[in-house]
């Protein structure tokens, strides 16, 4: 039975209430006539402090607050692909109305053809698998169904296969006690608790991306975490639209928390018409997207980002591995400050509250590869974007999360202007992941992978100690071995690490691609270097047919022509030899 407290004092989006019962902490709450959702974040003796998480216009001192015995969950179902929901998985469409209604709760229940796949007196654990749900006319994937992690039992009885409403009985268990109880598509889950695993797996695989500077570079493992601090233009939300598209993911999760409406609003529009390249077909069909805009209850977008890493892992215990896309965290931070205002509690750093390091570790601790329940292999990939004031990476969400993640892409202001994509700089960025990747490039063929990226990164780092020199006494009164330094360097900049996304062929690199070409840059500096040692003059580097070609062959070359990056080779090694020959036979005049 439900506990009630009666309203004694409200400011914005929390409230005090007189208890007549007993509440827990983090226990679900309704108040006021409209039913409004709320969650209990503090006990003080016979009082309980509320966040409510949505309009709280109209309630004042007396308005009853009802307990519902249980914590903050959603619903997870095979109704969350391919659908827009708010920070509290509510529907956004298909309701009738462009507003989310007051006490609004979970989606109306879709129908999917079940197929079973167990049959009575089978004994089923907590996760297993005990069917399918595909979409009548298969235009979305099938998915599995699952029994929730705190149940289990006997098969009784299993519905017939057919068309059926997802909250629809399709089970009937008799627990270890020997109660019975039904079990539907959708189920409950805390958002704030951890879907059990039975064990947690090396990250030595990488979440692809097809991104040359990502994958290549500062690359992700799959099950990882990476951040994506930038200032305001520098690309964040563009970016993770790429990488959404073409990561390797089987689900993406986008979680838009805070962010302007009118970007979250192209948002939505560009994600339902991007096509899927690997199957074709709509890339919404396998993705869940979870927008709360700035203009929408704050204390709902404190809560939107732990919404959608329990939906990803509602996917992942499915066997999938998922992408989850949270666009910002600065937003949810901002969130978590001014409710933390609003409770009186003592500031932090940045007037940010205390707890916000271990709210950020509750966040990415939850990614990883693991094996479910159902003994299979999933994943969920955590990438966060930052927005930090004035592009300013030591303030203290940024810092922060800097100890929780892998994988540090920092987007740059200067490079975002020049017009250069992915604006990642690579000098301010890292991945903590190349070491557990080294093994699986060097089996996909790649054996020198560690090697060529280090040499990439220590020619980046000599150009721009360098640039300051250039620019001081002009880059043709510079020694001869430093002028090839920053031609080389001018090459891997525009070669491999600019990318066109407006481009059919070079919008996306496979690994094998990428491998080909960092071969050929390795070469090529390797040359360069040996040519000016005997002589040649650096200023003749760019004017090398090769050195053309070399900047060109990622928009040139597709995926479908890998043999042309042999041929490609070949002609530069007859070009410095035709070079050597015309310098010996100089030297001989």
């Amino acid at each position: 039975m439900s506990t009630i407290a009666r309203i004694r004092w409200i400011s914005g989006p929390v409230l005090r209430a007189v208890t007549e019962g007993v509440f827990q902490m983090r226990e679900a709450v309704e108040v006021g006539e409209t039913r409004l959702l709320g969650e209990v974040i503090r006990i003080e003796g016979e009082e309980i402090v509320v966040q409510v998480y949505e309009d709280t216009t109209g309630l004042k001192p007396g308005v009853e607050v009802h307990g519902s015995g249980r914590p903050l969950s959603v619903p997870l179902g095979p109704g969350l692909l391919g659908n827009i929901f708010d920070g509290l998985l509510r529907p956004l469409a298909g309701t009738g109305s462009p507003y989310v209604l007051p006490g609004l709760r979970a989606a109306p229940p879709l129908s999917f053809v079940f197929t079973p796949t167990v049959k009575p007196g089978k004994r089923l654990e907590s996760g297993a698998v005990f069917g399918t749900a595909g979409a009548a006319a298969n235009e979305a994937r099938s998915q599995k169904l699952l029994i929730p992690p705190n149940q289990g039992g006997e098969v009784i009885q299993v519905a017939a296969a057919g068309s059926v409403d997802e909250d629809a009985p399709l089970l009937t268990l008799r627990g270890a006690e020997g109660k019975e109880y039904t079990v539907a598509m959708r189920h409950d889950w805390p958002v704030r608790a951890p879907r059990p695993v039975i064990e947690h797996l090396a990250n030595d695989k990488p979440l692809l991306t097809g991104q040359r500077i990502v994958d290549s570079i500062f690359p992700v493992a799959l099950g990882g975490r990476a951040a994506i601090p930038g200032g305001f233009g520098t690309g964040k939300t563009i970016l993770l639209e790429t990488l959404a598209k073409w990561c390797t993911a089987d689900v993406i999760v986008y979680v838009g928390c805070g962010e302007r409406g009118n970007e979250i609003s192209g948002v939505l529009e560009e994600f339902p018409e991007l096509e899927d390249a690997r199957s074709g077909r709509k890339l919404m069909e396998r993705t869940v997207i979870i927008a709360n805009t700035s203009n929408m209850p704050v204390s709902a977008r404190e809560a939107s980002i732990y919404t959608g890493v329990t939906v990803a892992e509602y996917f992942r215990d499915q066997g999938l591995h998922v992408a989850l896309m949270a666009d910002s965290t600065s937003r949810w931070a901002e969130a978590l400050r001014e409710v933390s205002g609003r409770l009186g509690e003592l500031p932090g750093e940045g007037a940010y509250p205390a707890y916000l390091s271990s709210r950020l570790a509750e966040f990415y601790e939850r990614a990883g590869r693991v094996t479910t329940l159902s003994r299979a292999e999933g994943s969920v990939t955590i990438m966060g974007s930052i927005s930090p004031p004035s592009g300013d990476f030591s303030e203290p969400v940024t810092s922060h999360t800097k100890r929780y993640i892998r994988s540090f892409w920092a987007l740059d202001v200067k490079r975002a202007q020049a017009r250069f994509y992915p604006a990642i700089h690579p000098l301010q960025s890292y991945s903590e992941d190349v070491g557990p990747l080294g093994a699986w490039w060097q089996a996909t063929g790649n054996a020198r992978w560690p090697e060529l990226r280090r040499r990439f990164l220590t020619l980046l780092e000599d150009q721009a100690r360098l640039d300051r020199m250039a620019r001081i006494i002009g880059k043709d009164a510079m020694p001869p071995r430093q002028q090839v330094v920053l031609a080389c360097a001018e090459l891997v900049n525009e070669a491999f690490l600019r990318q066109s996304a407006y481009s059919p062929s070079d919008r996306y690199c496979s690994p094998e691609r990428q491998t080909a070409m960092m071969k050929l840059l390795a070469r090529f500096i390797e040359q360069a270097e040996a040519a000016v040692a005997e002589g040649m003059d650096p200023g003749a580097l760019a004017r090398l047919p090769v050195y053309r070609k070399l900047v060109r062959m990622g928009e040139d070359l597709p995926e479908e022509a890998l043999e042309k990056y042999e041929q490609l080779a070949t002609e530069l090694e007859q070009a410095f030899t035709r070079v050597s020959k015309a310098d010996a036979h100089a030297a001989d005049r």
